[in-house]
């Protein structure tokens, strides 16, 4: 495809939204999906949608990162820093962005927590791909069922704080009778530290 190519003057099976309807959209490019988004490009002999697309994923690279892990954090400030992307089109950006977030997250709606697994999950939207270390809890009724989830710090890249009178404070607050703590490794290191360790026997 070309960066210059308008999407109307592409052959109907190279554009995006025509390849999407017909093969799924789990097999376009990403520049391809971030195109549907943005509906044009930057205008006539210019970047068409799928090459802004590109340009979008190139100037992500430069913050020495996957381009999608940069994409999960990042600002409307920093999407209106890219030639060709204003307020709209960042903002839709964004909003796909969380969206996708979202429906990844799977709250249980009802069944009790009973592994480690169904927690990872009810907190996947709190603590997943975040750039600091959040602390989070999750507050259960008698029956080990959720009735909220809530982040009590967020610290730096390497460490967070979770004071245990903020933690019984909003268990006490939401009426929750047990509770699951957790926090991120943003490393992706899912080793305990000594640090947490020790604040678990806390």
């Amino acid at each position: 495809m070309t960066y210059c190519l308008r999407i109307a003057d592409m052959a109907s099976s190279e554009r995006p939204r025509e390849r999407l309807m017909s093969c799924g959209p789990r097999l376009l490019a990403t520049s391809e999906l971030i195109a549907i988004l943005l509906g044009t490009g930057q205008g006539h002999g210019k970047l068409s949608a799928v090459g802004l697309g590109q340009y979008i994923l190139h100037e992500l690279a430069k913050y020495e990162r996957d381009p999608l892990a940069v994409l999960r954090d990042v600002t409307v400030s920093e999407l209106t820093q890219i030639h060709g992307i204003g307020p709209a089109k960042a903002t839709t950006i964004l909003a796909a962005v969380e969206l996708g977030k979202r429906a990844f997250q799977t709250r249980p709606g009802g069944p009790p927590m009973d592994s480690p697994p169904a927690a990872a999950a009810a907190l996947s939207h709190d603590l997943m791909w975040q750039a600091q270390e959040r602390f989070a809890v999750l507050l259960l009724d008698v029956k080990n069922c959720l009735l909220g989830t809530q982040v009590i710090t967020i610290g730096t890249a390497t460490e967070t704080l979770a004071p245990p009178r903020e933690i019984f404070r909003e268990v006490i607050k939401q009426g929750a009778v047990r509770v699951i703590v957790a926090h991120n490794h943003p490393s992706g290191n899912v080793q305990p530290s000594f640090q947490d360790i020790e604040l678990t026997k806390q």
